[in-house]
């Protein structure tokens, strides 16, 4: 069933007006639709980097002999919102889409795919683990992604499994003594339960090692293979330290594998700080400089709500020592917005005022074709080139505390723009011209000049 959307702004369209239509719509990034008089016929629907420039190809009295689309004749009102990123004019044009013409089309349009996952068959006597893009209810809980490809998440699982003796095989075992087995076992690479040469016990107790290799991203493993590496050096047991080395890498290189938003699906929990978009505001009133923010909960997206960033400055200052404690936005004196109390006007109160309202909204969903949907528009960001994404995500502590002032940071960036480092201060040079006065006073015979030239005492 689709959800109910609609466009901010409305405005009716003839061909006479054209020109003056087109000019009062903004020249800023969004999602419009052209819709025709009668009701049966489908709009077009599209995002743009440039609304304005986009509607005037389509409206614009057509040229001679061209074959461009144009839709003048067509089309009876216009329907648009600004938008202040990439990311947010696909969230936006997805919801249009799906109330428009329903989720399965909208699928189709867009082109979305459910991400690859790995999943672990906890609920199985004998666990294994495998990729797969099906979601269901009943293993939201054991799969683990999003990964940007089948390729990536079947290199992440083999890697892991290359450090366990967990099963690879596909069947449903029924051990028994006169198993053929397979070559995973000849390659000592599994313990073998199809042959029972191990307890149920001892398998149990591997599925759950791996299990929490996939819930800490192998944190776990590397704390305590460092321990252990730490204790036979200690005990001078170089071999035996050495080798410890060459796992800890093993496990490192396996962990960088697998992004660090590789979770649980009921664990997709972060902040997505994007650009907000222009508004158009009332006359008197100041322009807020704003960041939109979006809540991933459970692989649903929600938002966006606005978070001013006013109180936080950009700047980069830096010293003769290289100290880079100014190197990110600073806290200034809180600033009360419109309407907002003084008990209330710090950056970190907003911030957190807007974590709340976004979580506020969020609602458990158990349609896992909108979970799909949203997923898919996630891995599509996300694994984006780095130059190419825009915009930060922020996941939670290990407490489930959002790190409010990493958020306020971030949003700094994205509105203040990166802060521009100041110019260095050039010792070496202003020493070397201090010399040059000293030596051409003294070679002009004023001696009782020199006290006057300052000298630098520095403490020992």
């Amino acid at each position: 069933m689709a959800t109910s959307f609609h466009f901010e702004h409305v405005l009716d369209f003839t061909p006479g007006q054209a020109d003056e239509i087109l000019r009062t719509i903004p020249a800023e990034p969004g999602v419009f639709a052209l819709c025709g008089a009668r009701k049966e016929d489908a709009p077009y629907l599209t995002q743009t980097a440039d609304l304005r420039r986009r509607m005037r190809r389509l409206l614009d009295p057509p040229e001679s002999q061209s074959k461009r689309l144009n839709l003048r004749e067509k089309v009876a009102r216009i329907e648009y919102c600004v938008t202040g990123s990439t990311f947010e004019s696909s969230l936006v044009l997805y919801q249009a889409t799906a109330a428009q013409f329903g989720y399965t089309e909208a699928r189709r349009r867009l082109k979305l795919h459910t991400p690859y996952f790995l999943r672990m068959t906890i609920e199985n006597a004998f666990p294994r683990v495998y990729s797969t893009n099906k979601l269901s209810k009943r293993g939201l809980s054991q799969m683990y992604g999003p990964f940007p490809s089948r390729l990536a998440a079947e290199r992440y699982c083999d890697a892991v499994l290359d450090l366990f003796k967990l099963r690879r095989c596909y069947e449903d075992l029924a051990p028994y003594p006169d198993h053929p087995g397979c070559v995973y076992g000849e390659m000592k690479k599994c313990i073998e339960p199809c042959k029972q040469a191990c307890t149920p016990e001892e398998y149990a107790a591997e599925s759950a090692a791996v299990k929490k290799f996939f819930d800490t991203r192998g944190e776990s493993m590397i704390i305590s293979i460092g321990l252990e590496r730490e204790e036979a050096s200690s005990a001078m047991q170089f071999e035996k330290a050495a080798a410890l080395h060459a796992q800890w890498q093993k496990v490192k290189s396996t962990q960088a594998l697998a992004d660090w938003i590789v979770r649980p699906i009921p664990k997709l929990k972060a902040i997505i700080v994007q650009t907000a978009g222009e508004q158009q505001r009332e006359a008197g009133l100041e322009h807020k400089e704003e960041a939109a923010l979006f809540l991933l909960d459970g692989g649903c997206i929600v938002g966006p709500e606005r978070l001013s960033t006013l109180g936080v400055r950009a700047v980069r200052e830096q010293t003769s020592v290289g100290s880079s404690l100014f190197a990110q936005p600073l806290m200034l004196q809180a600033v009360p917005l419109e309407g907002e109390s003084t008990a209330s006007n710090s950056p970190e109160h907003r911030a957190e005022h807007v974590l709340s309202l976004l979580e506020k909204r969020t609602q458990p969903s158990s349609d896992l074709a909108l979970l799909s949907d949203h997923l898919s528009l996630l891995r599509r960001w996300y694994y984006r080139p780095e130059k190419q994404r825009n915009g930060e995500i922020f996941f939670p502590n290990d407490d489930g505390v959002w790190p409010i002032r990493k958020i306020l940071r971030g949003a700094a960036r994205l509105v203040l723009g990166d802060p521009k480092p100041m110019a260095e201060t050039q010792r070496d040079a202003s020493k070397e011209a201090a010399k040059d006065i000293k030596t051409k006073i003294l070679h002009e015979g004023r001696p009782d000049v020199e006290r006057t030239v300052p000298v630098v005492h520095r403490k020992p």
